[in-house]
Formats: structure tokens, sequence, C-alpha cells
């Protein structure tokens, strides 16, 4: 008997002795507190959507299953068999197709077309300008730096509506009048270079193109240059280098370039909606969005098989940084960076993607400012311009929207004043977390908590923004203090965490053990660690955790549309709101404020810390 109890004793001396070092290790402790989080956060609402896919809603959808003896409320499998088996003949130009097609399988192949095209532009075009901004000498960095997140700074449905301003015209699409091109030029653009597969890929690579710039430039910039000194030493070739050095360094970003892009492009609405519904090129989330409003059931299942595609990219980024290979390029060696020198190719190049930025980023801008002044659409003469949309004190005589200009406008203030709010809340979150997720995920790379938190600290965005706000806007009924402003930035900080945990992931990967390990030897605390030690080396990845988070809730739309009360009015949903009322003018006046709002509190960022959302490749 005694000899059972000192038995007992000694196993739970050894039990406590391995709790005790178990959470003395600052990234269990982390992962443990982030893991308990984010299945509240991420797989209860994420069940409650698969709940859903079998739920009766009330309207149309109940009384479609009427005659089943099924009422609201009930679950049923029906949605899956109309939506996925449905063999009704539809279709048109005497061309059959089954419902199922036209609603789902059609999209659904436009949807993964677009989206692993946009993906492959992005990495390609963002990734190019990276390397040649951290690793040559091409002229005009500054200026390309700078420029090149114009476009993810902008709304990606302010850029689709920009291309349909600019190219459509009378003998295409649906459209009755002329863009720019036609009106002004006379040239009349082709249908599949103004609507449908092209434009909506071209758009959304070129919206998130910035990913790739600042993942890739981050570790671009960052790598130690003793690596691609050592190969040029021993004669290897430039493409060589870059082909087995510099590529599988910057693998871990690429892909999860690929996988943010990818998640996004599948749940884009208003670019497919601008530049796909006049020639009636449907992708999966315009038919979830319309769903939504008569037969929530199947929408929901499309929002399903969209997060399972998501699913499916995260596991393959998942097994490759998860794998043995290491990619520690940050260590206490020289961080010195080795510069190709383009010769006589500097000047073309510069040029040319000087050029190509000018007509995505600058004209857009352009052309935004000209539409908020000019009073009668289509008529770009001096005569015809005012600006009276941005200072004027009584427009009752345009009837347009306010009766004062935006700058003038009490509510626009108050609006501006209640974004701004709301994307620091969720940046200071989201950026917090993502620095910590990464932290605990780098640390103790390869545990299956590390894993779990890693993959459900990316769920949110595999979750279409629609149906995310949606599900939350449910789950406030029954938890009392998510209401009003808890309820966005709870549901921003969540859906943007993705973008702090992938920067904070990438940078901690990156950072040798062996630096922070000197700091454990002399006694240093964790705290003081992170804060003198470990944040100071990957500042300007750390930072873009928090600037990418606060570009994107400053213009976020889709995610809030539902959320935001009426009496708080975020300007993007006032845009949205003027835009559908026909007053263009504002709606543009309105959208250059977003972008110089950003583009100000980018500025102050960089003045006061030396990194900015485009610090991070070093322009």
């Amino acid at each position: 008997m005694d000899q059972t109890r000192k038995t007992r004793k000694v196993q739970m001396r050894r039990l406590m002795g391995r709790t005790r070092a178990y959470f003395s290790n600052p990234a269990n402790i982390i992962l443990l507190i982030f893991f308990v989080a984010l299945c509240f956060l991420t797989l209860y609402p994420l069940l409650s959507m698969l709940l859903e896919t079998v739920t009766v809603h009330s309207g149309r959808e109940a009384r479609a299953v009427r005659s089943l003896g099924l009422k609201s409320g009930d679950y049923t499998l029906y949605h899956f068999k109309k939506l996925l088996f449905t063999l009704d003949d539809g279709g048109e130009m005497g061309v059959k197709l089954s419902n199922s097609w036209l609603q789902f399988y059609g999209p659904l192949f436009n949807t993964l077309a677009v989206s692993l095209t946009a993906s492959c532009m992005a990495i390609l075009f963002g990734g190019t300008v990276a390397f040649l901004i951290t690793r040559t000498n091409i002229r005009f960095k500054k200026f390309v730096s700078t420029v090149f997140v114009f476009p993810y700074i902008m709304p990606s449905w302010t850029l689709a509506l920009f291309w349909q301003t600019f190219f459509k015209n009378v003998n295409i699409g649906t459209g009755t009048s002329n863009g720019i091109l036609a009106a002004v030029f006379g040239i009349y653009a082709p249908q599949w270079l103004v609507y449908g597969y092209f434009p909506i890929s071209l758009v959304l690579g070129l919206h998130y193109a910035p990913f790739a710039y600042i993942l890739i430039g981050g570790i671009l910039r960052n790598m130690d240059a003793n690596l691609e000194e050592a190969a040029t030493i021993l004669k290897t070739p430039r493409l060589r280098i870059i082909a087995r050095i510099t590529l599988p360094i910057v693998k871990p970003a690429m892909l999860s370039t690929f996988l943010l892009v990818f998640a996004s492009s599948m749940s884009a609405y208003a670019v497919p909606v601008f530049l796909g519904s006049p020639v009636r090129y449907y992708v999966l989330s315009t038919n979830m969005k319309s769903l939504m409003d008569t037969y929530s059931g199947q929408a929901y299942i499309i929002a399903a098989i969209m997060i399972a595609f998501g699913v499916i990219v995260l596991l393959l980024n998942q097994r490759v940084t998860n794998s043995r290979k290491q990619f520690t390029t940050v260590t206490g060696k020289s961080g010195q960076i080795s510069q190709i020198n383009l010769r006589r190719a500097n000047t073309p190049i510069a040029i040319i993607l000087v050029v190509v930025l000018l007509l995505v980023a600058i004209l857009p801008l352009i052309t935004f400012a000209m539409e908020s002044i000019i009073i009668k659409a289509g008529d770009y003469s001096l005569s015809n311009m005012t600006l009276d949309f941005w200072i004027g004190r009584n427009l009752d005589y345009l009837d347009q929207g306010d009766s004062t200009g935006i700058l003038l406008s009490a509510k626009v203030w108050k609006a501006l004043g209640f974004s701004l709010l709301l994307a620091v809340t969720c940046s200071l979150f989201a950026g917090t977390s993502g620095i910590l997720v990464g932290y605990g995920v780098a640390k103790r790379r390869g545990s299956k908590l590390a894993n779990l938190v890693n993959s459900l600290s990316f769920f949110p965005y595999l979750m279409p923004s629609l149906a995310f706000g949606a599900i939350y806007l449910s789950m406030s009924s029954h938890i009392p203090w998510l209401r009003g402003f808890a309820l966005l930035a709870t549901v921003g900080a969540v859906k943007y965490l993705p973008f702090a945990s992938r920067s904070g992931v990438n940078a901690m990967l990156q950072l040798s053990g062996e630096i922070e390990e000197a700091a454990v030897i002399t006694g240093v605390p964790w705290w003081k660690r992170m804060t003198r030690v470990i944040f100071p080396i990957q500042k300007s990845s750390f930072l873009s955790g928090y600037l990418l988070p606060m570009v994107s809730c400053m213009r976020e739309l889709s995610l809030f549309v539902l959320l935001v009360p009426t009496s708080n009015t975020i300007l993007t949903t006032m845009l949205m709101q003027y835009s559908e009322k026909g007053w263009a003018q504002f709606g543009n006046a309105i959208n250059l404020l977003i972008i110089f709002v950003v583009l100000l509190v980018n500025l102050v960022v960089n003045k006061l810390t030396g990194a900015s959302i485009d610090k991070g490749v070093g322009g």
C-alpha cells in the first residue's frame, strides 16, 4: 500500500514537473490561449454556417419545401439536392443545361479560372517588382515603392468601376453609353477586354499584387546577403542563384501570397458584379449573394464549398512550411544586400514599370477626381466642372445628395471618425495577435497545437465576407455584449487576423533561434526579448501586420454592410449609398478621401517609426 502511494506521488511529481516545464515556455501559453479563443471565434461561426446548409429558412425557401412536409427551422438535405443534383432543363438559345450547371458548376469553373489566374498575376507582378526594388539598382525606387500599393489601398470594386467607365461602349454588354476611351478617342474596345474572365482576373490580380510585393519583398530585404555572395564567389550564374537560392527562400511568402489571393479572389463579389454581370459571366460569390435573399440554404452551401477550396490550398501551404526544410535567413551575420547591376537595361525596365504604374495606379485617381467635379456625366469641358461637391455650401440646385460638399458635411466627418476608430481597433487587435501567433507557431513548429493554431488563424479569410458578416450578425442575437461597435471590431479583427498571422509567421520563420537564445542565456525576460530584440529586427514585417488590416478595414464594404448601424455609417457604406442613388460625384469624392486618409496614416507611421506599407521592401 505504501509502495503504491509512493508510486503515485512520484507520478504526480513528474506530471507537475512536466506541466511546469510546459507552461514555462511562453510559446506554449500563447498557443493554448489562441487555440481556445480561435475555436470560439472561427470554429463556432464555421459550424453555425454548416448548420445553415441543412436548415429550412423562412420565406420563399419554406414555401418551396412545404410540399415535402417541411417547415421553417426543420433540417433537410433538400438544399444539396436542389443545388448540386437538379436535372431540370434550363438554358438559352436552344442549348439545354441543367439547373445545377447554371447555378453552381458553371460559376464554379469561372471562379477557379479567375482565382488561379489572379493569384498567378499577383505573384508574378508583385514578386517581380519586389525583386527589382530589393535586388537591383533599378531607377525610381522611391516612386515605384510608394505608388505600387495604391491599387490595394483603393477598394477593388472602384478599380472595376474605373475599368468599366474607361472601356465600356454601346457595342457590348448591357450598357447604353460610351466610356472615356470611346467618347473621347473614338476607340471601341472588344467585349473580352471590357467584361468577363480577362478583366475580372486582371483587376483582382492588380488589386492583390501588393500582397506579393510586401510579403516577398520583406523576405528579400531581410535575408542574409552572404548566401548569394557565396554563390557569386563560386562564379554561379545569376539565373541559377535566383532559381536555387533566392526562390526557395521566398517560397513560404509566395505560398502565403497565393493562399491569400486565391481565397480573396474566390470570395470577391463586387468586381465580378461590375465586370461579369453585363455579359452574364457569373462566379460563385455573385450566385451566393443572389441566393442569400431567396434560398439561403443553397447560398451557405456555396460558401462552404468556397471554404473547402481554400482549405485545400491552406493544407498545401502547411505541408510545405512544416516540412523539414529550413527557411532561416536572418541571423547574427551580415545583412548587407548585394544588388544586381541592370546596366543598359535599367532605364528601359524602369520606364516600362513607371508607365504601367501610371496606368493602373495614377490614372484611376485622375479619373475619380474628374468624375467628382463634373456636373453632367460624359461632359468633360471646363464649363461642366465645379468644386461644389467638395466644398459647396448649397447644392440643392444640383439635386445631388447632401446640401453641402463632403468636406463641409457633418455626416461625412462622423463617418470618417467612426471608420478610423474601427480601423485602428481592428489593426491593434489583429496585428498584436498576429505577432504572438507567429511567435508561437515558429517556436513550436511542427507540433500539433502549432499546426492547429496556424490553421485556425487563417480560417476567417477562407470564409466569404458576406457570409462571415451574416453569421456574426446571427451570433450577436445570442451574445449580449456582441453589439454595435464591439460586433464590428470583433468581426474586423478576426477577419483580418490572417494578414497579421501570415506576416508574423513568415517573419518568425525567417529569424534564427540563436538570436533569442543569446538573450535567454543572459536571463532577459520574455517580454523584453520580444520588445528589445525580436520586434526591432523584424519591425518592417511586423508593422505590415498592423498596417494591412488597417488598410483593409478602411476600404472594406462586404464585411460590414450587414453590420453597420444606420446611426454610425462608415465611409465605404456611405460611398455605396451615394453610388446606388446615382450621386457618382459624391461617391468618387469619398473614394478619394479614403485613399488620402490611408496614405496620410501611412506617412505618419513612416515618420514616427520609419516603417510603412511599402517600407517593408525598402523603397
